[in-house]
């Protein structure tokens, strides 16, 4: 199963960590190559996707938002590509996080650890880390940023209702990428008792590995999915990239099928200054950042930029070593957009299918969008729909108040 051991995806990954971490990230790493194989390991995780998660999820057609895009090519006829949503939004806690959530859950267990501290940016992977934590009797830490606490309220109720104590960081900008740095602190003081549940592909070795093995699950199911439907693989795939696991999910399977294309979508933001978005693999250069190497956007001597999404889990300056690399080989592209263009998506498919993405989410549905008016009707598009957006709801209305674009 395992394709990487040595935590290296080409020059990108790593573990750029001091040496007194060096010792608990390598338990980690045994750990996982001990367990990620073992049958009754296995059995138990399949067992909680199945029975817990409600795996799997469907690979909808989302014949109505596709009849919505015209076609501008000539080539097959006009209507625009079939676009099909892999509904992650589906999931127990409503996005792709509880896949990794209960994964590493699962392994804190079986490593006899009781406290379980995470970061968490839009708040899924909080209330996922707190539900998995509630499953299995564990303590729970959730670090997030004090501004998103403010701007995703109700999922900070929500993990406190599943027993998990949130606490607010006010450092730095105040979001994803200070949180990560708390959460990181509270390991180094306590890794004797305690497993950090990092919520994406990043971070240093094994972690990027070790997300991506769990959250793969989406793309082998999206596979075997399109050719029970079709007959054959998509044309494309396309996922929201913020730290990038979701998108690795769904990538991750496909990735040695040449005929299909891969996109990751960044957030845009406002523009293309300097903190008005995160769009690292776009905008970035190489460089390190918590404990790994990759693409991210920093300042002259070398510290992360600030930055922002209209998606708070976008907002992060960093992206998984495995999207980075993918990047340099060619084997994906990766683009970027606006805020608006988000909005307008996320509007769109609500309208148009009576599906309410994330905010994350919609940020892909929008460059599905744009590229599927550029193809014939025979071309199938894969969206990681990864969650849903009962928690931006509040924070929409705010915006589009005003304005009467609902």
């Amino acid at each position: 199963m395992i394709k990487n051991q040595n935590g290296l995806f080409g020059q990108f990954g790593g573990s750029y960590v001091p040496d007194f971490l060096q010792t608990p990230l390598k338990e980690l790493e045994e750990s996982f190559f001990k367990y990620i194989d073992d049958p009754d390991f296995q059995r138990e995780l399949q067992y909680y996707f199945k029975e817990y998660v409600g795996r799997e999820n469907p690979l909808y057609y989302a014949k109505n938002l596709s009849s919505s895009v015209e076609s501008t090519s000539t080539s097959s006829g006009s209507g625009g590509a079939k676009i099909y949503l892999k509904r992650e939004d589906l999931n127990h806690t409503g996005a792709h996080k509880i896949n990794n959530a209960i994964g590493q859950a699962l392994l804190a267990k079986r490593m006899g650890k009781k406290r379980v501290i995470a970061e968490t940016g839009a708040g899924q992977h909080g209330v996922a880390t707190a539900t998995a934590c509630a499953l299995f009797g564990l303590e729970c830490i959730i670090y997030m940023g004090a501004i998103d606490t403010k701007r995703q309220e109700l999922n900070v109720f929500r993990m406190e209702l599943l027993g998990a104590k949130v606490i607010p960081v006010n450092t730095g900008t105040a979001t994803l990428k200070d949180a990560v740095d708390e959460a990181l602190n509270d390991y180094a003081k306590n890794y004797s008792n305690t497993f950090y549940l990092l919520g994406s592909a990043v971070g240093p070795h094994p972690y990027p590995v070790m997300v991506r093995e769990f959250q793969s699950v989406i793309g082998r199911e999206a596979r075997q999915q399109i050719l029970s439907i079709e007959g054959r693989l998509p044309d494309y795939l396309l996922a929201a990239v913020g730290g990038g696991s979701n998108a690795i999910g769904l990538f991750h399977p496909f990735v040695d099928d040449e005929s299909v294309k891969i996109i990751g979508v960044e957030p845009g933001g406002k523009s293309d200054k300097e903190g008005d978005h995160a769009a690292s693999l776009c905008k970035g250069e190489v460089g390190i950042i918590h404990g790994f190497k990759c693409y991210t956007l920093q300042n002259a001597n070398g510290e992360p930029s600030p930055v922002h999404s209209i998606a708070a889990g976008l907002a992060y300056p960093g992206v998984g070593p495995e999207h980075s690399y993918y990047k340099d080989i060619g084997r994906a592209e990766y683009v970027s957009v606006s805020d608006q263009d988000a909005l307008k998506a996320f509007s769109l498919l609500s309208k148009t299918e009576g599906i309410i993405p994330a905010l994350e989410s919609a940020h892909a549905v929008a460059y599905a969008i744009t590229l599927a008016k550029t193809l014939p009707k025979d071309k199938i598009i894969i969206i990681n729909l990864s969650g849903r957006g009962d928690k931006d709801v509040q924070q929409v209305e705010e915006m589009l108040r005003d304005t009467k674009k609902i």
